[in-house]
């Protein structure tokens, strides 16, 4: 196992970002024996209380890995399909484990993990540059501070303050504006561990109802990008016009949430540089995907695997991004094309049985990640 840096000394990666992407990078570098710090601009975890993720099997079988179970949110087992008419479409079984988590849940469960090991996590720390002189990097923040180490990732997000200094690629407004939120007044139809997905007459729409009872629920509509100018009573009137046509149970999930939540969709051209020197991006700073896969928080945290093993096999930040640069490429340009093909119900069902299923984090077998998420296998050099 190599930790060192040239003097001996163990090598001390100073990461910025301490969302998802951030704290599970620290605690897969920790496993592998690495020292770490984490620097969050905000002053506590920023995450967003309505946000939810569900996570794949790939992206629990990560965390599994650099020992975190979680166990916040519940799981789910299965989908099923209906159409604008109330019609079941399909009902599949969700191989492996999967959960519906909120982010914030995630990433207190994530930051606490970090803290319990010992390792030093900062909050108020915003990044503004960074300076290489061959042998060590030094971070620099906002309000004065510095962190020195032998490499520096920047798991800051979408809006990466890392990835302006090195590649700005500004993000790309991805022709959707997603809606969520969660009601405990709501009472939909459901199945427990189910994840009901809706394919509306002009709208995706998904949810799944907690054992408490409590529904989450998202809804994606083609749309130019929010600007500031509509107010949040017009943008849930405009939800609401979009699902009423349909007997659906959408509609009435919406009108019994109080507080309904709106976003652009976006991601990134997949051609931005990863890597300059001593400097790496990983998470949405890197490669953010149009929310359509559902797999942003999956391939966050096989990011943080492979990266800790490539380092620890001593395949370098050229080894990491050999094997993770295809993989999440691909996952951007299936994201996209779920996105783009937001349409009415004339869609083939077996192109939607597809979508739905690419959506879900199944992988081609060329392309199994598993391989490289086993923490006690070599990756291949």
């Amino acid at each position: 196992m190599i930790t060192t840096d040239a003097g001996g000394a163990v090598m001390h990666v100073v990461i910025v970002g301490g969302g998802i992407a951030g704290t599970a990078a620290a605690l897969a570098l920790d496993k592998a024996g690495f020292s770490v710090s984490v620097h969050e601009a905000h002053a506590d975890s920023g995450a967003d209380i309505g946000a939810f993720l569900t996570l794949a099997d790939n992206g629990m079988r990560a965390l599994r890995e650099i020992g975190v179970v979680p166990q916040a949110g519940f799981p789910l087992t299965a989908l099923r399909l209906t159409g604008s008419s109330g019609e079941e479409l399909a009902v599949s079984a969700l191989g492996g484990a999967y959960r519906c988590v909120r982010r914030a849940e995630l990433c207190e469960l994530l930051q606490a993990e970090v803290r319990s090991r010992g390792l030093r996590i900062e909050h108020g720390a915003r990044f503004v540059s960074a300076e290489q002189d061959g042998d060590r990097v030094v971070a620099r923040f906002a309000d004065g501070r510095e962190a020195a180490g032998d490499l520096l990732i920047g798991a800051d997000g979408l809006n990466s303050a890392v990835r302006a200094l090195l590649d700005p690629v500004p993000k790309r407004y991805a022709g959707q504006q997603v809606f969520y939120g969660y009601s405990d007044r709501a009472e939909p139809p459901h199945e427990p561990e189910h994840i009901e997905m809706v394919r509306g007459s002009g709208s995706s729409f998904g949810y799944a109802v907690s054992p408490e009872g409590r529904t989450y629920w998202f809804a994606r509509l083609a749309a130019p990008p929010l600007d500031g100018a509509e107010t949040a009573a017009a943008m849930r009137t405009r939800l609401l016009a979009a699902l009423r046509p349909d007997a659906t149970p959408t509609a009435d999930i919406v009108a019994a949430t109080d507080d309904v939540l709106v976003t652009n969709a976006h991601d990134l051209v997949p051609t931005p540089r990863w890597r300059s020197g001593r400097v790496l991006l990983i998470g949405d700073a890197a490669h953010a995907a149009s929310p359509a896969t559902g797999q942003g928080a999956s391939m966050a945290f096989e990011d943080a695997v492979v990266l800790a093993k490539s380092l620890r096999d001593n395949l370098g930040l050229d080894g990491y991004e050999r094997l993770r640069r295809p993989r999440v490429e691909r996952n951007i340009v299936r994201s996209a094309q779920l996105t783009a093909a937001l349409a009415p119900d004339h869609v083939e069902r077996g192109d939607e049985v597809e979508r739905l299923r690419l959506r879900h984090g199944d992988v081609p077998a060329e392309d199994d990640p598993l391989g490289l998420l086993d923490w006690d296998a070599e990756l291949p050099s």
